[in-house]
């Protein structure tokens, strides 16, 4: 594959959505001061949506792959936990971390392709509609990180992966619902020309979408020891930081 200046490689956009989700857990734990900082974190979940669909697409060992994001969200929760409740507790049942999200993601998309594999293309259909609506239900219920909003992006890169401009359309389209109908959240009042308007936090959500349509296919490093250091920088910075906060440390 040719490479160009601007191709990303997959190790990169691994780079980057860890850079914007530290950003982002900052906010949530030292930084609650700096509202920039979970605006551009909106970025980061839709960079490992797409890596995690790309993961399973390369994948030649989908029990290790899945049961590798199993372990981790299993030694991620208590950090995510302790991050969730400020510090004060170890058990939140109300919310679980983002790798549980991708473990039911990826769950759906393997029944998906058992489907295919029959070869008929109407129950292939039929099995892909409903287990859209199976993942997005079983985030909802599980509390997992993004909820079904979450588990659905996941599948609309894997539904949606080709790279040709119909396919960049459909994936701006589908990312703009998720965020603005199905997470919603908070919005901001701003002022453009003498016009008001809200503005969706999650909006920025969709500048996910440019390093992901800069990366083409190259893997970058492909060592164990930095695909390792990816699954454990989730627990890992999310515990420093809750130590931080523990600490009384604040930016």
């Amino acid at each position: 594959m040719k490479k160009s200046r601007f191709d990303l490689s997959s190790s990169a956009l691994h780079i980057i959505g860890m850079v914007i989700m530290l950003m982002d857990h900052a906010y949530v734990t030292i930084a609650t001061g700096h509202d920039w900082l979970t605006w551009v974190g909106r970025i980061a979940f839709p960079i490992f949506a797409f890596l995690t669909a790309e993961g399973y697409r390369r994948t030649k060992n989908f029990k290790g792959y899945v049961g590798r994001m199993l372990l981790f969200a299993v030694l991620a929760e208590i950090p995510f936990n302790l991050m969730c409740t400020g510090g004060s507790g170890i058990f939140y049942p109300l919310h679980q971390n983002v790798l549980f999200t991708f473990v039911i993601a990826l769950v759906m998309m393997r029944c998906v392709d058992k489907a295919r594999d029959k070869g008929k293309m109407a129950l292939t259909m039929f099995f892909s509609g409903a287990l859209l609506l199976v993942g997005m239900l079983l985030g909802n219920f599980l509390f997992v990180d993004y909820y079904g909003a979450g588990v659905v992006t996941v599948l609309v890169f894997y539904f949606i992966g080709e790279r040709k401009w119909w396919c960049f359309l459909l994936q701006a389209a589908c990312l703009y619902y998720i965020n603005t109908e199905m997470l919603g959240g908070l919005t901001v009042p701003v002022e453009l020309f003498g016009y008001s308007f809200e503005l969706h936090q999650q909006l920025t959500a969709l500048l996910a979408l440019i390093p992901i349509w800069l990366y083409r296919g190259r893997k970058g490093n492909e060592s164990v020891l930095f695909r390792f250091a990816c699954y454990f920088f989730y627990p890992a910075h999310i515990l420093l930081l809750v130590a931080l906060q523990l600490l009384g440390v604040r930016l």
